[in-house]
């Protein structure tokens, strides 16, 4: 019996006999009943918006490689956007840091001289000393 359905009642169909025989060994493949086979049959064309009217094209295994070579060349074009655009950028924003390192030693080399002024500051007054 069919799980969920025992209280529901049979109806007829009538179907040509090579259609119901196809059913049937398709229906003893599936492991169902010829009621739930065809339930789960007008379940998946309902679910999946498939006709059976319309060719669905090439088989899966054919769809699956067209969407991996579709992912890979979406890869490709990451990894080319990523060599020619974001490395070289990354690198002219580290360039631009680096530059404002040496400006940080400049004022390391401002504090020399200003030692230095201070060094000549003392010249003078004892030569201005030496003079009275």
């Amino acid at each position: 019996m069919d799980i969920g359905y025992e209280k529901e009642q049979f109806t007829t169909i009538s179907f040509k006999c090579s259609t119901a025989k196809k059913f049937r060994s398709f229906s003893k493949k599936m492991g169902a009943s010829n009621s739930m086979t065809l339930l789960m049959m007008v379940e998946f064309f309902e679910t999946n918006e498939v006709s059976p009217k319309e060719s669905i094209g090439p088989n899966i295994h054919t769809l699956e490689n067209l969407i991996k070579k579709r992912v890979s060349a979406v890869i490709a074009i990451l990894r080319d956007m990523e060599k020619n655009q974001t490395k070289p950028t990354t690198a002219m924003i580290q360039s631009l840091f680096e530059e404002t390192e040496p400006q940080k030693k400049t004022l390391i080399l401002e504090k020399k001289n200003f030692k230095e002024e201070t060094q000549l500051r003392f010249r003078e007054k004892r030569n201005t000393d030496n003079e009275l």
